[in-house]
């Protein structure tokens, strides 16, 4: 099978203008992009499809510290159903919410997802999902099939020490319905995400490992940029360009 690769709207920044027209020059054709509103689907899947472009993953909201965030949710799971999106990427925090309350709230939204065969992806965040030990705690915790994680390649080293992208996906392999592939100087807390390849991040490994149990992506490059750095549309353009070239150099495209 061939990996699936995408890229997150965000990795633009605020030339997100011209995005979907780069995209399609340089050969890259699915994206990740936030849940529009009900009544601009339609505006939206022909914009995607004048550019030959697929939203492979959908950027939704989900507070599990709130009391209707499973029925609050559902109005995101009925427009990715419409989009024929299957994967919804969110990032949760359960605060000062009981453990289990959360992991019965995310359980039902799970439930929920099930009947749209939809996967529901947890970002690589504090509290419940920053390393691969949190991160299988809830998992196993939920015990939900369309509950997953969505590994993010950069964020383990950044909430973390003395870890690797390799070592930590290994620890919940068999629950990523997701990757975010983003480059990382390894630093803690620190806000060094350069163009793929130009980080400690084994891109390669992270595939290998991944492909060698069945998954295929969605990969989607998420672009995060450098701190103090002031890129314009072409640098911008470029990290994106180059992180896709990166990719086909070491052989997973």
């Amino acid at each position: 099978m061939k990996n699936i690769i995408a890229c997150n709207l965000g990795s633009y920044r605020q030339f997100r203008t011209g995005a979907y027209a780069h995209l399609a020059e340089i050969g890259l054709t699915n994206v990740e992009i936030g849940v529009p509103s009900a009544e601009s689907v339609d505006a939206l899947q022909s914009e995607l499809n004048t550019h030959g472009l697929t939203a492979t993953s959908l950027l939704g909201k989900c507070d599990v510290e709130s009391e209707t965030v499973v029925s609050d949710f559902q109005t995101t799971l009925d427009i990715a159903s419409q989009m024929g999106v299957k994967i919804i990427f969110v990032s949760v925090h359960a605060g000062d919410t009981d453990r289990n309350v959360v992991y019965d709230r995310l359980r039902a939204i799970g439930e929920n997802s099930a009947s749209a065969d939809i996967k529901v992806c947890l970002e690589t965040h504090p509290d419940l999902v920053h390393n691969g030990d949190i991160a299988l705690e809830t998992m196993e915790a939920v015990n939900h099939p369309n509950i997953c994680v969505n590994f993010d390649t950069g964020n383990v080293y950044y909430y973390n020490h003395n870890v690797t992208a390799v070592s930590e996906v290994q620890k919940v392999i068999g629950h990523v319905g997701a990757v975010h592939l983003k480059d990382t100087d390894g630093g803690y807390r620190t806000w060094h995400f350069p163009t793929l390849g130009e980080g400690v991040v084994d891109f390669k490994a992270v595939f290998q490992t991944l492909n060698d149990v069945g998954f295929y992506g969605p990969f989607t490059m998420e672009l995060e940029g450098i701190e103090g750095e002031n890129l314009d549309e072409a640098g911008v353009q470029a990290r994106v360009a180059g992180s896709l070239q990166h990719l086909k150099d070491i052989g997973v495209i």
